[in-house]
């Protein structure tokens, strides 16, 4: 009878190969897959993604909300957040290095349709109220991000615009703060806008709140092409403390700037902190004016 018997060399040379093989599979990172293109904030210091909106035919729609249907979140969850995921960090308007998904729990309380990541930024680090974006979608922006602070000139001639503002909100400006006031160039052509996140104390229980965003017009000086005024009292906070609001929560907050139809314009990205949950919304130049085209929320859960 004869015996079939394995060459040891063949034996070995297949054993590394299949070793090897297994090695790089176990290396190999997937690309972001996911049903729909998406557009995440990215927050909690670059800790933590959340779906802001779906990306169809340069139009936004609101992606699954944490108060959806549990196989919704789960189906959501497991389209999105498959750990290893990598997604493009958006900063400055530009591709600003990358986050990618560690895990996420469609039982958790308070982050059911939400990822955690580990982001790597290329250049600034994300903290407090420095956010992003990041996008499974082509960016589109192949110039160097932009995004800084303001000179002191700059800083100087918004703030008169801000005191103005209040004052004909029949306000009496005495002392401004702000938690944001950012410049950005959305159409690269050298001249920055601003987005800026400013309040007042009207009374020790009451705010009044400034969203906006500053154009620089053919005369080389700065208007608010948009701005939203606001006001609050802790009376009307969930948590009965006004401090909440001097902390960043119910202002309205850069997240970046992307330009998801592609019309060589970004649109700005903001984010709202509620007790319950989150608002965002988008803003579009037409025309010469800005406009919000797209607010959506996501619920986490009761306060």
């Amino acid at each position: 009878m004869k015996t079939n018997r394995v060459n040891p060399l063949v034996f070995l040379t297949l054993s590394l190969f299949i070793l090897a093989s297994s090695s790089f599979a176990q290396k190999a990172k997937p690309v972001a897959k996911s049903s729909k293109p998406i557009i995440f904030a990215v927050l909690n210091d670059g800790k933590t993604l959340e779906p802001l909106a779906n990306v169809n035919k340069g139009k936004l729609s609101e992606p699954v909300d944490g108060a959806d249907d549990q196989n919704v979140v789960v189906a959501f969850n497991k389209s999105n957040y498959k750990p290893g995921t990598i997604y493009r960090l958006v900063f400055g308007g530009s591709n600003g290095g990358s986050t990618t998904v560690k895990s996420s729990d469609a039982t958790a309380e308070c982050s059911r349709n939400m990822g955690t990541v580990v982001s790597k930024p290329a250049k600034t680090p994300l903290k407090g109220f420095v956010m992003a974006l990041a996008t499974n979608i082509p960016i589109t922006n192949k110039a160097a991000a932009y995004r800084r602070k303001p000179t002191v000139d700059e800083k100087s001639e918004i703030d008169s615009l801000v005191k103005k503002e209040f004052v004909r909100q029949k306000l009496t400006p005495t002392t401004l703060k702000y938690h944001n006031l950012t410049a950005l160039d959305v159409d690269n052509d050298g001249k920055a806008e601003f987005v800026g996140t400013y309040w007042i104390d009207i009374d020790k229980l009451t705010r009044g709140m400034l969203f906006f965003i500053a154009d620089k017009g053919s005369n080389a000086k700065y208007s608010l092409n948009f701005s939203d005024y606001r006001t609050i009292d802790q009376a009307s906070t969930m948590s009965g403390e006004i401090s909440a609001v001097d902390g960043g929560v119910y202002h309205e907050l850069l997240l970046d700037v992307l330009d998801y139809d592609n019309d060589a314009v970004g649109e700005i990205f903001t984010y709202v902190q509620s007790f319950e949950g989150s608002g965002f919304s988008a803003y579009k130049r037409s025309s010469g004016k800005w406009t919000r085209v797209y607010e959506g929320s996501n619920y986490h859960c009761g306060y």
